[in-house]
């Protein structure tokens, strides 16, 4: 169970021990395990601009450095602008020549009117009027530009360091070309009629394939200087107006100049948004798939753990003592369209999770040295991705469980089951059962916290359970029937405090 703006009670231990709430974990069902932050990779999908969801193409936004070229922020509170339209009265010059016009159309005066346009803020209202920008005549016209004075250096410096880079990458490429062995007599047909692709290209006119190395050019290192501007001489006597200078995060909004006073702040571009996919490091399968548009906020494939493990939450819990036993009730719910058979087991011990962790540990290095091998259709592959290196669980039980005598049922997920008239069938429960309902069942257990606990210490409750899941994705061609497995998961409940003498 997670609590906003509270530390969760109920955590699930990922295959990598790392624990976290049901609400941030992912299930893979072809692995069939459970799935953290830290076990998926992270993919952008598309870049969008949240104001006016236009989809940006990824080039297009490194060039853009991330940024929508038609929607600006707000300077002073970071909300969005808005455009604002306003008629101004324009005077008819007196050397301007008079057009032909019918009588009952000719203006009585000599003003005439015209739109200008202007960016302002709701909510603090801020104009552009306020930085000195000039209004435009249209409505999708070019507003100017801040000029910075160190963007030549900063420019100058990002081409160098790029080059540096490009020619590093290229030396690399060149030392490993050389160490490499040739797998073949003739890396290609063209060999064998001593006919090489260079020399091809050089009978046809064509310029050599390879291309140039690349050199950074060069530039002016910068020089450190002990000048430093004295501090003007009223600092100390003119009077200060904290309206008139700007925030901290005002000043960082605009990391280039960082102005001072907020006659000089500037609008700027909004930053845009993406979508991105989670793929599991393992099967290399997704488990997090969005829709392309950006005003679509449903997913293609969505893979949460709370769609498929049983949710566990606390509802009671009687006075903690150490070294008495105690009983907790606890709920659980299918999420599943599938009935489940639950099992409340106890925590592997230590030796058991350091096999667990070696067994994973050379099933990751196998899988890694399987990839690595080159074949034939190599380059087309996914490379592989790093795996999370799975480790101990850092939150240990501070409480011994005493494990149910039996195992329980737990319907499978009904909508209509609610509102439904019918009476439920009665069925004979085990004595831990306290609460049926639906796919809902509370349970009654019991833990002795550890004697050694002393006041204000947490006691955490951890278990086993071991449940039923019918995946019905077959990978085979061969079992096209949905498969039954039977999983498990690593809980811990924080149950509650030692109380105060």
């Amino acid at each position: 169970m997670a609590n906003f703006l509270q530390p969760p009670v109920v955590n699930f231990a990922c295959t990598c021990g790392i624990l976290n709430p049901i609400t941030k974990l992912y299930f893979c069902r072809h692995c069939l395990k459970l799935r953290c932050g830290f076990c998926v990779c992270h993919e952008v999908d598309s870049y969008f601009c949240s104001y006016c969801h236009e989809n940006i193409p990824s080039s297009e936004a490194r060039h853009k450095r991330n940024r929508c070229g038609s929607c600006f922020d707000c300077p002073s509170c970071q909300h969005t602008l808005s455009l604002r339209q306003t008629t101004v009265a324009v005077q008819k010059k007196p050397d301007e020549p008079a057009t032909e016009q019918p009588a009952e159309e000719e203006d009585d005066g000599k003003e005439k009117t015209k739109k200008m346009y202007h960016v302002s803020c709701f909510a603090c209202r801020w104009t552009s009027r306020d930085a000195g920008i000039p209004d435009q005549t249209i409505v999708s016209g070019s507003w100017p530009e801040m000029e910075y004075a160190n963007e030549t250096r900063f420019n100058s410096l990002l081409d160098y360091y790029q080059a540096v880079v490009i020619q590093e990458k290229q030396e690399k490429q060149d030392y490993w070309r050389r160490k490499t062995t040739k797998q073949h007599k003739f890396p290609s047909i063209t060999d064998r009629t001593g006919l090489t692709v260079s020399i091809i290209r050089r009978q046809m006119g064509w310029s050599d394939k390879t291309p140039p190395k690349m050199k950074p050019s060069a530039i002016n290192p910068s020089i450190a200087t002990d000048e430093i501007e004295e501090l003007p001489a009223d600092i100390f006597t003119e009077e200060l107006d904290l309206r008139n200078i700007t925030t901290i995060k005002q000043r960082h909004n605009q990391p280039s100049d960082q102005p001072e006073h907020v006659s000089k702040l500037f609008p700027q571009h909004k930053l845009l948004w993406i979508k991105r996919s989670l793929r599991c490091r393992q099967c290399e399968h997704n488990v997090i798939k969005p829709e392309y548009h950006p005003g679509s906020i449903k997913y293609r494939i969505q893979l949460f753990a709370s769609y498929h493990v049983p949710d566990v939450r606390l509802v009671s819990c009687e006075s903690l003592k150490p070294g008495q036993t105690c009983f907790a009730i606890l709920k659980l719910a299918n999420p599943t369209m599938h009935d489940m058979t639950i099992t409340i087991m106890d925590l592997p011990t230590e030796l058991e999770e350091s096999l667990l962790i070696e067994e994973m540990k050379k099933g990751y290095e196998r899988q890694v040295s399987i990839s690595s091998t080159p074949s034939f259709g190599s380059s087309l592959s996914r490379q592989a991705s790093l795996t999370e290196e799975p480790r101990f669980v850092k939150n240990k039980a501070t409480a011994n469980i005493i494990l149910p005598d039996s195992s329980f049922a737990l319907n499978h997920r009904d909508d209509v089951a609610e509102f439904d008239e019918c009476v439920q069938v009665h069925r004979e429960e085990p004595n831990f059962v306290v609460w049926r309902k639906s796919n809902k069942v509370s349970i009654k257990l019991g833990f002795t916290p550890d004697a050694d606990l002393a006041p204000g210490d947490d006691v955490v409750v951890g278990f086993t359970m071991q449940y039923t899941y019918v995946n019905t994705f077959c990978n085979s061609p061969d079992k096209k029937e949905p498969q039954k497995h039977a999983l498990t998961s690593r809980v811990y409940v924080k149950v509650g405090q030692i109380p105060g003498n």
